[in-house]
Order: structure tokens, then C-alpha cells, then sequence
């Protein structure tokens, strides 16, 4: 059969744009809705403008309207809900027709769930702190095409407005690799069929280039075989690219290495492959001698962190490229822009040294331009690069030679704590605890009036000492509410927390904080990363008042709580001029400082939370070990300087665990907490098979829905714990800290909890 022809691709791209608005403004019409406050009508009709504008500035930033240079690649939630909601995906459980459209409403059931069902289940993508939703998809589960879906609709709604996108997708074998069900990929025939329907109503609308994000073909997936992984993509591919009266067909391959499915992917039909250059490699010439007469998108554009771009560098990498390929080569970023903020124009409050190292969004767009015109066109863009360059290298605090020596002095001794065992009898005879203690992870609901009293201290509109006693008012009515709850180790609450990483770098030398850089994390949840740009210590202490005086109220324990160094690296936009290991150290050795002075002002438990240990784990397995003997250190080296009798907690959560079991052992703290209760506790069977010994938290409470766990729904999963783990290693918490939710939802939840532990202990 020959094949359709398609006009060239664009010169110069981005593979996606962040879609929850300058000023979050999807993430407002999102919750105005999930509160009733507004219509879906509305919904729609803010989203609508929100698409609108997004067009409207990639265009005036230089991007062709024309060719589809533009991607269509907007989502209510998650891009991996609503492709699979546009091929019919929907788990029987939901009742919700899986053949025709859906309403906002039933969209955001499966998201969030509601007082009878559970939502799907969430976890991390890839190496992002984006999180996606996890398909659920079985032997019965429906796959067909829904006809005018997301994709066909806002590709029309751009058409009608001038405007020639390049919808974007998640490919098949990303969405059935990333699925929950039996044996996924064996539904993967049905599910191309489908993807065949919507390539066909495309190009009855007018679409000449579609995306599919296929980033599961530049990972080592745990569950499925490499070589099952490689068909896939090739039978999955060549079905497509072989469809009549299609689109062009876009694969992009971001955060890694083709490496061999290159090859794989040009012997299919598909037009073009978009190659991650940041992370990944040019293929050999073998490789490419396969992909004769494809377009190559070249992603030298980092979208996944805010330095600026090293124009020079980039450009040769670029030419050796184009003189190795006999096909076409465009120039785009190594990921979608989902990652990084709008644009760094907004950060007026940042040093302007600072500023003029950084890239975010739309400045990204302006170094792929700059690349595609060249050295000579673009010629102030790539001196300014050379500049910035050279100044970031040799600004103060980015090298600080006190910081170095003492990363530069440490031993394997200084990660080392007593044995376990004393450790535990240490603790019990210091904390007298009860059989299935119950804790919170840390936070506890951020209410209007905190956010206002911080705004109004960082506006000089309150003194500190006001301030003081806002945030010391909070930590009473939160210890006083654990006590009346009967929770049997306490938190403060975090209240004068804005976020569990930026509350630290605002007090750590060597980060800056941004005021606008929202960044996406699920749904409408938005974090500002913050920018890790020099050499780390701590200047004074950070955390040592707040937890002492939450102690001074109280006769049970009280924790400190401290994000450890995996997780500030993680959710920070950090340096790529020191390895990332090293970093970690720096941010270790400031978090053990802060441990020896905890412990001065008589704290007895102290949490070092790590939920994105899993989040960095390489894709390629090869590099597993390299990543998980630094990342593991530096949690040690921040807590091994507690005294036996101190109980170290740790807590981990929405990550696939299984990979990291033997890291998460590694870590050595006295007692574990992570995220179970959406996947109904298959975690603690792993960490029960792997030989876990010391203290587990298995989460009880998905506390990312807004729905109350009953009692007896408790009682059930604290019993599929027990089944697997002794009733002496076993603790009672949520899955994750409560600064989302409200207090009513938060009370009666942790009173089913408290309850159900009560029922479950007197049954021991």
C-alpha cells in the first residue's frame, strides 16, 4: 500500500506547553467547579479561553500558526486520563457509559472519586514530579473510539480560530505499559484500532500532523520484557502509520535514550521521530541509515529544568546531526513545557544575575527559534548565551570552598546509626508507645486565614511578632485537635509552611523562590519548584522553634518534621553544573545539623520525609544503582547522627515502590510511612517479601480524594496489613500530609482512623 503524503514538518517546535494558565487559572475554574460554585458550562467556557490564549501567545513568541508547529495538547486533568477517556477506557466500576462523551462531572469522578467510589490511582510519570492516573485496563475492559473527543474538538476549536495545531496524544504503548490489569499489552490490537478511528475523524477535520507521546520506549518498564516492550511498538506502529487518509504521524520519545527502538520506530511508515538530545543521543549511523528520509525533531531545548540553554553547544550537536541524517531535521524542546513555569519575565523579585541564567517556558520557545535560525541570524541570542554562561560560572556562592571541604571530608562512619534492634528498645523505653501507634505525615489543613497571614507579612502588612502568634495559634488548635482525637504521636502542623521544600530553601543558602513559577503536580495541584542555583548550607535553624513549642503543649511526642535532601533535589529546579549526588550531600549535611538541634530541644521522633526517592530513579535499569547508592547516602548522612533513641521516621508516597524495596530498607529509618490505601495495600506484601524489620506506615487514607474513609473501610486495610507484616512493626497514618484538605473531611477521617485502630487493637 503506498503511502499519504503530508506536508514537511515544522522547522521549529515545542512538543507541549504548560495548560494551567499564567496565573492558575484552570486550577481556579477547576476547584470553583468542584465546589458547585460554578456551572461545567463555565468550566468550559474558562478553559476554552485559556486554550485561546495559549495560541494566541505562542504565536505572537514566533511559532508558525500554519504548520502545526503549535501542539493541541490541553487536558481538564491528566493527559493520561483523557486519552484514555477518548478511547473508551472507563473501569466498569464508575458506571459511567465508556462509549459516548463524558461530562466534566464524570471526568473528575475519575479523577477525585466520590463518597462510593475510589478514584483511579495516582502516581509519578516517568522521572517528573508530574503525576498521572493510572488506567485500569483488564481482559473486559471497553476500548473503543470515541468519536469528536478531546483531541478532533480542540483541534477544530483552533482551526475555527486560524490556528493549524498538531493535536497530541498519548501513544499505545505508553497507555497500556502505564495501565493496572492482567497482561495489558494483549489488548494492544483493539486499542490501535481505535487510535486508527481517530487518526481517520483527524483527517476529515483537517489535521496534517499528529503527536503521539510514546516516552514508556526510552524506559526499562519492570513489568513487561524489553523485547514484548519493542514489538509493541512495532506492531502497534506500523498498524498506524499503514491507515488510510491519516494524519502525519509525530512519535516523540522524551526523558531518555531511544537507543534501539529508534531503529524499531523508522521501520514503521511513521513520518517522523522526536528525539530527546538533552538526555538522550544522536542514534549511530547504522540507526540512521534506517531512518532515510525521515524528519528528525531534534529536542536540544531542555524542558525539563530552567537553565538557559547553551546556544553553542546545541548548534553543534545540531549540525552533526543534520550532516549524519539524509532526511529532514527540525528543532524543538526535549520534552512538553509542562515542567517549567510560564516565563521568567514575571520574576521581578529575583536578582537579575539570577534571572538572566534562567529559561522557563517562553524563553524556550525563543531558544528553539534561535537554534533553527542559526549562529548567524540569531547572533545577539547566542552571544548572550555565551555571556550568561560565563558569568553564572564564576557569581559568588555558586562554588563555596568552606561547603566543599566539609562534603569533601566525610567517611562511610558518618552514615552509620546503632543496630536496629537497640534502636526500637531505645525508643520504646523512651516513647512508650501502644501497639499500632497512629501518626499523621506532617501537615494538616492550610486554612484561608494562614495563606492570608502569610501575604500579609510578606507585605509588610503584619509585624512578625503578629505573624508569630498566627502561626502559634494554628499549632495549638492543631495539637489540641489531635489530643481530643486521642492520636497517639503528634505534629504541629506545618502551618507556617507554604510548601514542604520551599519553606526550606527559603532559610538554605544557595536557592532562590520564584512568585510566579507555578508548575503543574496533578490535577490542580500547582507547585512553585524552587531554583537550587549555588553551593548549600544552613545558616541558622529552621524548623527547632515551631516543634518546640508544639511540644511545650503537650505530654505525647511531638515530631519534627524536615524534608530530606532526595526530595528537595526532586522538587527543585536544581544546577547541571555538579553532579547530582554531590548536591545531595550539601543538603544532607544542612538537614543533620538541623536533626542535632531538634534533638537539643528534646525532640524524640523526628521525620525526614522522602516521597521522591522513586521519582529520580533513572529509566534505564543500568543506571539504577549508581542513582540509589547516592540518594540513599545522603538520607543517612542526614539522620545517622541521631542518638539510638531517637526515632527516625521517614515517608514515601504515589510511586511505583516495588523497584526501590531494597533502597527503601537502605534507608535505615526507624519507621516507614507511604502511600497504600488507593491500591489497597499491595505495597506491604513487597516490603513483608523483602525482609522489611523495622516500623511501617502503610497509608490508610487516600487523602488526595475528597471522600471520608469509613471505619470498617479502615478496619479492612489495616487487616491486609496485618496479613503481611507483625502487628509490632505496624503504624496507623494517612498516606500523605493534610494541607489540602479541609478540616471538617480531615476530623472525621482521622476519627474512623483512630476508631478503626481501637477495634483492630482490641481484636490482637
Amino acid at each position: 500500500m503506498s503511502q499519504p503524503t503530508h506536508p514537511t514538518f515544522p522547522a521549529a517546535t515545542i512538543l507541549g506547553y504548560p495548560r494551567i494558565g499564567p496565573r492558575r487559572e484552570l486550577k481556579r475554574a477547576l476547584e470553583s467547579f468542584w465546589s458547585g460554585t460554578t456551572t461545567e458550562t463555565d468550566l468550559a467556557t474558562a478553559a476554552a479561553g485559556l486554550r485561546e490564549r495559549t495560541r494566541t501567545h505562542l504565536t505572537d513568541l514566533g511559532l508558525d500558526p500554519q504548520t502545526a508547529a503549535i501542539p493541541s495538547d490541553f487536558s481538564y486533568y491528566d493527559q493520561v486520563l483523557s486519552t484514555a477517556v477518548a478511547v473508551g477506557a472507563i473501569p466498569e466500576r464508575f458506571g459511567i457509559d465508556a462509549s459516548a462523551s463524558i461530562n466534566l462531572a464524570d471526568y473528575s469522578r475519575l479523577a477525585r472519586g466520590d463518597a462510593e467510589t475510589a478514584p483511579l490511582e495516582l502516581t509519578k510519570w516517568f522521572d517528573t514530579n508530574y503525576h498521572y492516573l493510572v488506567p485500569e485496563i483488564g481482559p473486559d475492559t471497553p476500548l473503543q473510539y470515541v468519536p469528536g473527543s478531546g483531541p478532533v474538538a480542540e483541534f477544530v476549536e483552533a482551526k475555527e480560530a486560524g490556528v493549524h495545531t498538531r493535536p497530541v496524544v498519548v501513544g499505545p504503548v505508553t497507555l497500556l505499559a502505564l495501565a493496572k490489569g492482567t497482561d495489558p499489552l494483549a489488548r494492544l490490537d483493539e486499542l490501535v484500532a481505535a487510535f486508527q478511528k481517530l487518526l481517520v475523524e483527524l483527517a476529515e477535520t483537517g489535521a496534517t500532523w499528529v503527536q503521539f507521546d510514546e516516552p514508556a520506549l526510552v524506559s526499562d518498564n519492570g513489568t513487561i520484557p524489553a523485547a514484548q516492550l519493542n514489538d509493541a511498538a512495532d506492531r502497534a506502529y506500523r498498524a498506524l502509520a499503514a491507515t488510510a487518509d491519516r494524519p502525519g504521524i509525530l512519535v516523540a520519545a522524551p526523558y531518555g535514550d531511544l537507543r534501539e527502538r529508534f531503529a524499531t520506530l523508522a521501520g514503521t511508515g511513521v513520518e517522523a521521530i522526536a528525539l530527546d538530545l538533552v538526555k538522550g543521543e544522536i542514534p549511530d549511523d547504522g540507526a540512521l541509515a534506517q531512518a532515510r528520509g525521515l524528519t528528525l525533531v531534534a529536542g536540544l531545548v531542555d524542558g525539563h529544568n530552567v537553565w538557559r540553554t547553551d546556544l553553542h553547544a546545541a548548534a553543534e550537536r545540531l549540525q552533526r546531526l543534520r550532516t549524519a541524517h539524509d532526511g529532514p531535521v527540525s528543532v524543538a524542546t526535549s520534552t512538553s513545557l509542562l515542567h517549567v513555569p510560564h516565563t521568567v519575565a514575571d520574576e521581578t523579585d529575583l536578582p537579575e544575575q539570577l534571572r538572566s541564567w534562567l529559561a522557563f517556558a517562553d524563553e524556550k520557545v525563543g531558544e528553539v527559534l534561535a537554534l533553527t535560525a542559526g549562529p548567524e541570524a540569531a547572533a545577539e541570542a547566542f552571544a548572550a548565551s555565551r555571556t550568561v554562561r560565563a558569568d553564572r560560572a564564576s557569581a559568588p556562592g555558586v562554588r563555596r570552598e568552606d561547603v566543599r571541604r566539609r562534603t569533601g571530608a566525610l567517611t562511610a562512619a558518618d552514615t552509620e546509626r546503632a543496630d536496629a534492634s537497640a534502636r526500637a528498645a531505645a525508643q520504646q523505653e523512651r516513647l512508650n508507645l501502644p501497639p499500632l501507634p497512629t501518626t499523621t505525615i506532617g501537615s494538616f489543613p492550610q486554612t484561608s486565614d494562614l495563606r492570608r497571614a502569610r501575604a500579609q507579612r510578606r507585605k509588610g502588612e503584619i509585624s512578625d511578632e503578629q505573624y508569630t502568634e498566627v502561626i502559634r495559634g494554628e499549632i495549638a488548635r492543631v495539637i489540641e485537635l489531635q489530643t481530643e482525637l486521642g492520636l497517639d504521636v503528634l505534629v504541629h502542623g506545618e502551618p507556617e509552611r507554604n510548601d514542604m521544600v520551599q519553606y526550606f530553601a527559603e532559610l538554605l543558602d544557595g536557592f532562590a523562590v520564584t512568585q510566579h513559577g507555578w508548575v503543574q503536580s496533578y490535577g490542580s495541584r500547582c507547585t512553585r519548584p524552587s531554583i537550587l542555583w549555588g553551593d548549600v548550607s544552613r545558616p541558622a535553624p529552621m524548623t527547632v522553634e515551631w516543634t518546640r513549642y508544639a511540644a511545650s503543649l503537650t505530654g505525647k511526642p511531638v515530631k519534627g518534621m524536615l524534608t530530606g535532601p532526595v526530595t528537595i533535589l526532586a522538587w527543585s529546579f536544581v544546577r547541571d553544573d555538579l553532579p547530582l549526588g554531590e548536591v545531595a550531600d550539601q543538603v544532607a549535611l544542612a538537614l543533620r545539623d538541623e536533626v542535632a538541634d531538634l534533638e537539643g530541644a528534646g525532640i524524640g521522633v523526628i521525620q525526614v520525609d522522602e516521597p521522591a526517592l522513586r521519582e529520580l530513579l533513572p529509566l534505564r535499569a543500568e543506571q539504577h544503582q549508581a542513582y540509589l547508592d547516592w540518594s540513599v547516602r545522603s538520607f543517612r548522612l542526614a539522620t545517622s547522627g541521631a542518638a539510638p533513641h531517637t526515632q527516625v521516621h521517614t515517608h514515601l508516597c504515589y510511586s511505583e515502590f516495588g523497584e526501590v524495596i531494597d533502597a527503601i530498607d537502605g534507608l535505615g529509618a526507624d519507621v516507614t510511612s507511604l502511600e497504600a490505601a488507593r491500591s489497597a495495600m499491595e505495597v506491604v506484601p513487597e516490603l513483608a517479601q523483602a525482609g522489611f524489620s523495622r516500623g511501617i506506615g502503610p497509608g490508610v487514607w487516600d487523602i488526595h480524594s475528597p471522600r471520608v474513609p469509613s471505619t470498617e473501610e479502615i478496619v479492612d486495610l489495616l487487616g491486609r496489613a496485618l496479613a503481611a507484616v507483625p502487628a509490632q512493626q505496624l503504624w496507623v497514618n494517612p498516606d500523605c500530609g493534610l494541607k489540602t484538605r479541609g478540616y471538617d473531611e480531615t476530623t472525621a477521617s482521622l476519627r474512623n482512623l483512630v476508631a478503626a485502630t481501637e477495634r483492630v487493637r482490641a481484636a490482637l
